[in-house]
């Protein structure tokens, strides 16, 4: 399938083989996108030492090269000043100008009103709400300035990650769910901002997905609530994001989508 190709895409929070932006990473080189992917390994190391791996990118990186595309990465912490600058320059100089964004990096940590504190509000912000705001607006301007320079419509997607915070309480998880609610409304935002400029913006609820994290005992509890009688995979949602960066989605645009599978 080629619904992407000749396409460049940026691909955040990509650390795990079994993750959703790894799988998003492979949908997208199948459709013939050139790749480059963002990761952040110490903070695999913190969060997930049992599946963090040094030089796991760089063996991806060369799996999504057999799909015949381009393929690099970078470790880069979204909650550093000049981040989103540096990655879109960095982009620009290996691969070629890049018109679809995937906003999957996340900072998750769960904590209820007894553990919150300035710290982890601040470590939540920087990553799910500047990173993200930033990436964004990174993006469209320069694809604003090609459209400008070159008097040619580059067509540009960015697909935000959200979470499900927009359907029920999410109790344990406020930093996490407060931030996630941001995202939402910014995507609603500057997809009106955007329009003009043929980028669209939208954002992708996928619900609970297997992507290593589930105990046996979350998976007995969760799997009742699914009524098409599974869990949510990553493919589910690399799917879906391939839909909206296709040219298929050009008429859709501030949307929030909950691809959930009932759940």
């Amino acid at each position: 399938m080629t619904r992407l190709i000749g396409r460049t895409a940026i691909i955040t929070g990509v650390s795990r083989e079994g993750g959703i932006g790894a799988a998003i990473c492979r949908a997208f080189a199948m459709e013939g996108a050139n790749i480059f992917f963002t990761h952040l390994y110490n903070y695999e190391l913190m969060h997930y030492p049992n599946n963090a791996e040094l030089q796991w990118p760089d063996r991806f990186a060369e799996e999504l090269r057999q799909w015949n595309v381009q393929a690099a990465h970078m470790n880069l912490d979204l909650a550093a000043s000049g981040a989103a600058h540096q990655l879109m320059e960095t982009v620009r100089q290996m691969i070629g100008l890049p018109t679809i964004l995937v906003n999957n990096a996340a900072y998750s940590v769960d904590t209820d009103f007894r553990q919150l504190n300035e710290d982890i509000i601040d470590a939540h912000c920087a990553v799910n709400i500047r990173g993200t705001f930033m990436l964004s607006a990174e993006f469209a301007r320069m694809l604003e300035a090609e459209q400008q320079m070159h008097s040619t419509t580059y067509k540009g997607r960015i697909i935000n990650f959200t979470s499900g915070q927009g359907k029920a309480p999410m109790p344990g998880n406020l930093a996490y769910a407060a931030t996630k609610g941001a995202i939402s409304v910014f995507t609603e935002s500057l997809a009106a901002e955007l329009a003009s400029l043929h980028i669209t913006v939208n954002a992708i609820d996928p619900g609970p997905t297997d992507t290593g994290w589930m105990s046996d005992d979350v998976k007995q509890a969760l799997l009742p609530q699914f009524p098409m009688g599974r869990i949510g995979l990553p493919e589910d949602a690399a799917r879906l994001t391939t839909f909206l960066a296709s040219e298929d989605s050009q008429w859709i645009t501030g949307q929030i989508i909950h691809s959930r599978g009932g759940f």
